[in-house]
């Protein structure tokens, strides 16, 4: 697949706590490091997201006594949210990205999930579907019209991101070797349904590697 001035590289959500030994760590999240870092040495465009959680958040289960994080839910004005342990707590340094993520030409850092009473998993729009976060103009503006996304977790906020980027007219590509999964019962599944019914495609990483 040849790359275009059109293309831009969204790397979603590689933060400590998404990361081994964080709060709510992927598994091998940290061994896509490397492969993100030289993908992204090839595009240039490149757009990082961070989850930037104030305390208490509502997607919290600490927020809500006798919840317990990945099993329960709630019921909101928006539907039904799942429940994590707290994680990527403004200021802390499990919000951090990671050190070894190397992309000093990224030209664009997103925060999202920054609303306390609403949670936010895709990049363009929050969990209610209708508070945008400005990227799509910020992408239409720039002629940015082929998303390729990697990152964490590819069930929920790199699903979530490419299948707003696609429901918004973008083009929309998952690299499936550089994004990892939480897995919860069924998650996997109804990502790969919903990129099915929308049109993202998902591809590997060696076909952008190797030009």
């Amino acid at each position: 697949m040849q790359l275009r001035q059109s293309d831009a590289l969204l790397v979603i959500d590689m933060q400590l706590d998404f990361l081994p030994g964080g709060a709510l760590a992927v598994t091998d999240g940290d061994a896509i490091l490397p492969g993100i870092n030289a993908l992204a040495a090839r595009f240039d465009h490149v757009l990082l997201t961070q989850d930037w959680h104030p305390r208490g958040h509502i997607s919290f289960a600490s927020t809500h006594p006798g919840k317990q994080p990945f099993t329960d839910t709630i019921e909101t004005p928006y539907g039904t949210q799942a429940l994590w342990p707290d994680h990527c707590i403004q200021g802390t340094r499990g919000a951090d990205l990671h050190p070894d993520l190397n992309i000093p030409h990224a030209e664009l850092i997103l925060r999202k999930g920054f609303r306390r009473d609403i949670d936010s998993y895709s990049a363009f729009t929050e969990n209610d579907q209708r508070t945008t976060t400005g990227l799509a103009g910020y992408l239409r503006e720039r002629g940015l019209i082929r998303l390729f996304f990697t990152g964490l977790a590819y069930d929920f906020c790199v699903g979530f991101s490419a299948l707003a980027a696609a429901r918004l007219g973008f083009e929309s590509i998952v690299i499936e070797d550089l994004s990892r999964a939480v897995n919860l019962p069924g998650s996997v599944n109804a990502t790969n349904t919903g990129f099915a019914s929308t049109g993202v495609q998902r591809i590997l990483s060696a076909g952008l590697l190797s030009q």
